[in-house]
């Protein structure tokens, strides 16, 4: 008789789903948003609801994100995701010099919408907009307030150093993904896991 309380409780824990986990995707304009988007597809459902960060002058990305969400919310009916902006931290040919004003204005920003989200998982592939995003989340951990667990996958046209993003957060993310085995050997702490996008 005591055995099946402990059947039936250890039966109805097996049947529990694993909880959803809040995914923040920090997207880039042109080809990062790509890739991260082709990361996404083959993730499940329970990575929802997916918060994506952009940079306010990025008018690309947008577009993708909707349309990439539309065709998943066909296969998952729970489908949910947001979007934000951030001010853009670096820009193009910008000076090293005002590039450290810009960033600290847009770790600013972010960090009450960082806040906000409460993500589980961050995931970023090397937009300029991921540093200011990834210090937001450090610091909220420091805090004590939310840690969150950072992916960082290199992009794939990164074959033989990493990009300004990658070489800031190297030291940074709990997972640092490489697509090329040169990386791997330069960057030692870095997961080799071939092409993934």
């Amino acid at each position: 008789l005591l055995l099946v309380p402990l059947a039936l409780l250890a039966r109805r824990r097996r049947g529990r789903r694993t909880p959803p986990i809040r995914l923040l995707v920090v997207a880039g304009s042109g080809g990062h948003t790509t890739e991260i988007l082709r990361l996404l597809s083959c993730l499940s459902e329970s990575y929802s609801p997916r918060h994506y960060i952009l940079a306010d002058s990025d008018k690309m990305s947008e577009a993708k994100i909707r349309s990439f969400e539309q065709k998943r919310a066909e296969t998952f009916s729970n489908s949910q995701f947001t979007l934000d902006r951030i001010p853009r931290s670096r820009e193009v040919r910008q000076s090293w010099t005002s590039s450290a004003v810009t960033t600290l204005y847009s770790i600013l920003y972010s960090l009450p919408l960082t806040y906000k989200l409460k993500p589980d998982l961050i995931l970023c592939n090397g937009p300029g907009t991921c540093v200011p995003v990834c210090i937001s989340a450090l610091l909220l951990g420091l805090l004590g307030l939310k840690r969150a667990i950072i992916v960082y996958v290199e992009s794939i046209c990164r074959v033989e150093t990493l990009s300004l993003s990658g070489k800031i957060l190297y030291y940074f993310s709990d997972y640092f993904i490489v697509q090329w085995p040169d990386l791997k050997e330069k960057y030692p702490k870095s997961v080799y896991l071939g092409r993934i996008v």
